[in-house]
């Protein structure tokens, strides 16, 4: 068992209200400058809808991925390394401008420099980013069906919908809605990374952030084909491929990436999770693709498990990092509660974004049909029939599995309903809490962290430093007494203790 440790993150849909305030500060802090015009690291999509790219999701037309042969080898959709060469100038699978959008911005100094006493009214005229021409007409941008504005011509393409052979309602009054934030899923078998020519592509042992080494990369776009979830661009200026760093300079500083810190719904949790490197090949090719959340989830080690601490540092994790995945909320809502849910597991790239499923306003509906919509027994029955389909959550979230999308939202509706008899002054009901395999200790529990964590709370993230601070290491016998666990790690010798020097205690914060 190699033991390695992965940052990973979750996202609580229920909590996204599509402010586009990650998407801006990631812009502003990443790709504010020429040649990434149109790139966003991190977008958001509402849902149901075709995302961006346009109908990113359709691996019939776009080839990402991965694919199980007939004899259980996987191999990536798009073909080896001979199909790779002989598409290598002319690639049919590599999105083009339109299926993004063409970058625009207005003639703003047409107003500032139009005459005084004119009698016409200035206009500023949008022009390409791109070209610097003027468009007449704006035909499509990155979230041009938000909000399902142009649902009418544009919600029957999304691949989802197709998939599940769903058919949805288009009237205001019976529709659906849910946001869903993207950026790349820094997956544990990344396409991207197999598929790249010059090797540019890599995923870092450290913390398993995938990067493009920009000296590396030859612009043969490979990675952008490869890669399900269109999270990889091409920089048009710089000939060079560019994805989001889920700002792994910030991680390295032990603080959140920027689109986490600058979350107005505070959605999303960062943490570690330690993972046996050694079964993500069994993990990503079983047969049954219903099975690929069970397998990524077998894969993921239990951080309290003394096997597991030996196996992680005996591969050399820091002590640290093995503290922060046992305080990882990631690792208590995918494993301990079981209510996040990773993208897309059919893509077979074993995504480590994952995201906690929008769970509908049912209580109104439930109470409008006359039965009690406080009962908690009529509320989890009523999941069934949400107006957000169980079959579309599936689609997005289990590779059409809907048990465990309807297990994590009967887990939340239980949540609502025993801390609702909490607050009214109740003991909190424990029938609720066993009704959903749980108890009423662990539904405090993870009420606390999805409704009222604090930022320490959402944020497990340690250094990237050593585990001795520097400087400390080149002094013989050092003068300061410190934590040997905390730096070294349990079963570490030590330099023996100088004779006749006196020591300064060092306090090791946890």
């Amino acid at each position: 068992m190699k033991v390695m440790a992965q940052i990973a993150m979750v996202m609580n849909l229920d909590k996204c209200i599509g402010c586009h305030t990650c998407s801006v500060t990631c812009k502003q802090a990443w790709t504010n400058r020429e040649g990434a015009e149109y790139m966003w690291f991190n977008n958001v999509e509402t849902r149901p809808g075709v995302g961006y790219p346009r109908t990113w999701e359709d691996q019939d037309k776009w080839k990402g991925g991965w694919r199980r042969t007939v004899s259980g080898r996987l191999v990536p959709r798009q073909g080896g390394r001979a199909a790779s060469l002989a598409r290598i100038f002319s690639n049919p699978t590599l999105p083009v401008m339109d299926d993004y959008y063409e970058p625009w911005t207005y003639e703003y100094d047409k107003l500032l420099s139009a005459p005084a006493n004119s009698r016409n009214v200035p206009v500023a005229r949008p022009k390409s980013r791109i070209t610097g021409e003027a468009i007449d007409t704006i035909a499509w941008g990155p979230n041009w069906d938000d909000d399902l504005g142009g649902s009418m011509e544009t919600l029957d393409a999304d691949p989802v919908l197709g998939r599940m052979n769903l058919q949805v309602a288009k009237t205001i009054e019976e529709s659906f809605m849910f946001y869903l934030p993207r950026i790349c899923e820094h997956c544990l078998n990344p396409t991207c990374v197999s598929a790249c020519p010059s090797g540019a592509m890599y995923k870092r042992t450290e913390d398993g952030v995938v990067l493009v080494d920009q000296d590396a990369c030859r612009g043969w776009r490979m990675c952008v084909s490869a890669c399900p979830y269109k999270k990889v661009y091409f920089n048009h200026a710089t000939g060079k491929a560019e994805k989001c760093t889920l700002c792994y300079p910030r991680l390295e500083a032990g603080q959140p990436t920027v689109c986490s810190e600058t979350c107005v719904g505070r959605l999303r949790y960062l943490g570690v999770l330690l993972y046996d490197a050694d079964r993500v090949t069994w993990a990503a090719s079983q047969k049954d693709e219903r099975n690929l959340y069970r397998a990524h989830r077998e894969i993921l080690l239990d951080p309290h498990d003394p096997d597991a601490v030996a196996a992680a540092r005996a591969n050399g994790v820091p002590h640290s990092w093995i503290v922060a995945a046992q305080e990882s909320p990631v690792w208590k809502l995918i494993a301990a509660y079981e209510v996040a849910l990773p993208l897309h597991p059919e893509f077979r790239t074993l995504p480590m974004v994952w995201y906690v499923p929008p769970l509908s306003p049912v209580v109104d509906a439930v109470t409008a049909s006359g039965s009690d919509g406080e009962d908690h027994k009529v509320l989890l029955s009523a999941l069934s029939q949400m107006r957000i389909p169980l079959e579309y959550l599936a689609g997005l979230f289990t590779a059409g599995d809907p048990a465990p999308v309807e297990r994590s939202l009967r887990r939340l509706a239980a949540m609502r309903s025993y801390m609702r008899d909490v607050y009214n002054g109740g003991p909190g009901e424990e029938g609720i809490a066993r009704a959903v395999g749980m108890d009423g200790e662990t539904i405090r529990d993870m009420y606390r962290l999805l409704a009222i964590a604090k930022y320490d709370d959402r944020y497990a993230v340690p250094t990237a430093q050593t585990e001795l601070p520097r400087g400390i290491s080149e002094l013989e016998g050092c003068p300061v007494a410190y934590d040997v666990e905390a730096f070294h790690g349990a079963g570490v010798e030590t330099h023996a203790r100088p004779e006749g020097r006196r020591m300064l205690p060092l306090e090791v914060i946890r």
